[in-house]
C-alpha cells in the first residue's frame, strides 16, 4: 500500500481503503479520492485535552478512495516504518502518513518537549501497518541495546520504537560554558532495546546553547 516514488515522495495505492496524512501534504492523485479533515493531537477526549493544553496545531486528513495518492512535505526525506502490534513515538512535525487502521494518540514527554520548544506531548502510532515519517536529510536508524544506551541531541530526534526508556539529562560541561563545545546543553538518553531515528540536521531548540 505504501511505497516511495523517490526518497521525498510517498505513493499510496488504495482500493477503497483509507490513509491518515498530514493536512496539506497531498501533491497529486489519480482515480477517485475523498478528503476529510481530522483533528490533530490524537483520538478521543484525551486528544482534545492535550490539544487545548499544548496549543499544538498539527492537523491530519483522511484520504479514501480508489487509485494512487502522492504525498510530500517541504522536500523532506521520507522513511517507511512497519509496525507489527508495537508503538511508534514520533515528533508531530515529522509525521507524514499512516494506515487508517493504526491508532494515533499522544504521549507525555515532559521536559524533553519543553527543551525542544515543542508541546509537552509527542504523537504515538500503534497497531499493524505502515507509517511514513519525515526527516531533514536522510534519517539514520540507530539500535539501542542493554549494553549500548544511546544519547541523542533533542534537535536531531525524529522518532523511536521498541522497549525503550528515555530520560532527560544535562550535557553542560566546562567546554560548553567556555564556548568550546558543541552547545548541546540538554540531551535525551535512551536505554533498553529498540530503534531511534535521528536526522542529520538539528531543528532549533530553546535549550540548544548555554
Amino acid at each position: 500500500m505504501f511505497r516511495l516514488q523517490d526518497s521525498k515522495v510517498l505513493a499510496v495505492d488504495m482500493t477503497g481503503d483509507a490513509v491518515k496524512a498530514k493536512n496539506g501534504s497531498m501533491v497529486a492523485y489519480d482515480g477517485e479520492m475523498a478528503f476529510k479533515k481530522l483533528s490533530g493531537g490524537g483520538e478521543g477526549i484525551r486528544g482534545m485535552v492535550t490539544r487545548r493544553i499544548t496549543g499544538e496545531q498539527m492537523t491530519v486528513m483522511e484520504v479514501k478512495g480508489h487509485g494512487t495518492c502522492w504525498f510530500a512535505d517541504r522536500a523532506s526525506e521520507i522513511n517507511l516504518v512497519g509496525l507489527r502490534g508495537d508503538k511508534l513515538y514520533v515528533e508531530s512535525s515529522n509525521f507524514l502518513a499512516a494506515d487508517a487502521g493504526l491508532r494515533t494518540g499522544t504521549s507525555f514527554t515532559g521536559t524533553r518537549g519543553a527543551s525542544q520548544g515543542n508541546g509537552l506531548f509527542t504523537t504515538t502510532v500503534e497497531g499493524h501497518g505502515q507509517v511514513a515519517i519525515m526527516s531533514d536529510g536522510p534519517a539514520v536508524v540507530l539500535r539501542v541495546s542493554g549494553q549500548y544506551p544511546l544519547t541523542v541531541d533533542p534537535g536531531a530526534y525524529v522518532a523511536h520504537q521498541g522497549n525503550l526508556r528515555q530520560s532527560f539529562q544535562s550535557g553542560v560541561t566546562f567546554r560548553t560554558l567556555f564556548g568550546e563545545g558543541g552547545g548541546e546543553a540538554f540531551q535525551i538518553r535512551f536505554e533498553g532495546d529498540g530503534l531511534v531515528y535521528v536526522q542529520p540536521s538539528e531543528r532549533n531548540t530553546i535549550a540548544g546553547d548555554v
